[in-house]
């Protein structure tokens, strides 16, 4: 099982998740008043970030997907911090200097606290004020990075923070989540013609646009007529009504596909909340889980790679990865999971590149230090950093290309 010669390989981090100290972003204040772990100084990336970087290097990684803190560098509305717009042009110069290629988020769930706490994402000038904000950014790297996603998992984001109510600003609201899907909609669709016209304004090629989109494969508790309803519903709500909407408009250059698991659908009622949401028990023990419950489900990604042919567009694995104790079944994890990408680029299907999440141990958001997704194992208490056994198998698939074969 080869892979091309020109395939992306690497990992994935988010700022806030491996930073430390993002005091002006709203996770912060909100871990504090909702009572949750505190993120403090995460991995101590923000300084650690060349060590790191080598360690990548290391591994034979020729990309990264790394996120810019907006809190930090708009920590007032309408002031822009020269001092950390710098950090970033030196942390992507960093990877550049390594013959890592950068791959760069805009959005990746975390707000300066000052946009949160004037509507965040459900006020009209949302839009506007992220914009704002990707023009300064994208005048400044523009020259060093050509692969952007501009928001993160927005149908996680809306559905965490404003209909389950699990992520800040733990909101209960149809109509709120509609506003905020619209609004980060709208963004991505603005920001796209804005950071091309930048390139050509710099005289540079056209960069590579997308979102990461979360997807599930839908998966039948029982085969009838009401969950393979239920089943179509989902997949149409939670993995292509946005790709659909961002494709009529133009403005995606590739598919960013982040998937970890299948959702298994079970609809006891025709009830609209029963079909979109219930879902049911495996009774398959041979399913595996990681650390946080998630069916391990390596075909899942296999089929949803299929149906992104609709699109015809490239499509990068920009997130992918297992938060376990054992590093064995990470490996595993990886490797079925590389074999998933590979029958689907047998099959048609223009992959580009797999970025394992994470390139290291983080804070998992609400659920704090716990899980542990690292290819690079942290210790949070002297942030040592080891890496694993897992990293060193998957270093030899990024340096060759090839899969190695099971044995007999």
């Amino acid at each position: 099982m080869k892979f091309p010669q020109n395939f992306f390989w690497g990992a994935a981090t988010s700022s806030y998740q491996v930073e430390g100290d993002n005091a002006n972003a709203d996770w912060w204040s909100w871990e504090k008043q909702a009572g949750k772990e505190n993120s403090g100084q995460a991995c101590r990336h923000y300084e650690m970030y060349g060590q790191d970087f080598d360690l990548a290097k290391g591994l034979d990684h020729n990309a990264h997907r790394l996120s810019i803190e907006w809190s930090r560098i708009e920590p007032k509305e309408g002031e822009f911090s020269q001092e950390e717009i710098k950090h970033y042009i030196d942390v992507v110069c960093a990877l550049r200097a390594r013959n890592i290629e950068p791959m760069v988020t805009l959005h990746h769930f975390t707000n300066p606290f000052w946009f949160s706490s004037s509507g965040g994402w459900t006020h009209r000038r949302s839009v506007e004020r992220f914009l704002r904000y990707c023009d300064v950014v994208t005048r400044v790297l523009a020259r060093h990075v050509h692969f952007w996603i501009t928001i993160n998992e927005p149908t996680i984001y809306f559905s965490h923070a404003y209909l389950f109510g699990v992520w800040p600003p733990q909101e209960k609201s149809c109509l709120k989540a509609k506003a905020v899907h619209d609004h980060l909609l709208a963004a991505h669709i603005q920001a796209y013609p804005l950071i091309n016209k930048i390139y050509r304004e710099q005289n540079l090629p056209k960069p590579c646009i997308s979102i990461s989109q979360h997807m599930s494969a839908m998966v039948l508790c029982a085969d009838n007529f009401r969950n393979r309803f239920a089943a179509r519903l989902r997949d149409q709500w939670h993995n292509f009504e946005i790709l659909d909407k961002l494709t009529r408009h133009k403005t995606l250059d590739f598919i960013g596909v982040n998937y970890y698991s299948r959702h298994l659908v079970d609809a006891s009622s025709w009830w609209f909340g029963n079909l979109l949401m219930e879902t049911g028990q495996s009774h398959d023990e041979a399913v595996q889980k990681n650390s946080l419950g998630w069916d391990i489900y390596p075909k899942g990604l296999y089929q949803v790679l299929l149906k992104l042919k609709r699109y015809g567009l490239p499509v990068m694995i920009t997130e992918n990865g297992i938060c376990t104790s054992d590093d064995d079944l990470r490996w595993e994890f990886l490797l079925a999971h590389l074999k998933s990408v590979h029958r689907a680029m047998q099959e048609g299907v223009k992959v580009t590149g797999y970025l394992y999440w994470s390139l290291m141990d983080n804070f998992e958001w609400d659920k704090g230090f716990g899980p542990r997704f690292g290819l690079i194992g942290i210790d949070y208490k002297t942030y040592q950093r080891t890496v694993r056994e897992s990293a060193r198998k998957f270093s030899q698939v990024c340096k060759t290309g090839v899969l190695p074969v099971d044995p007999d």
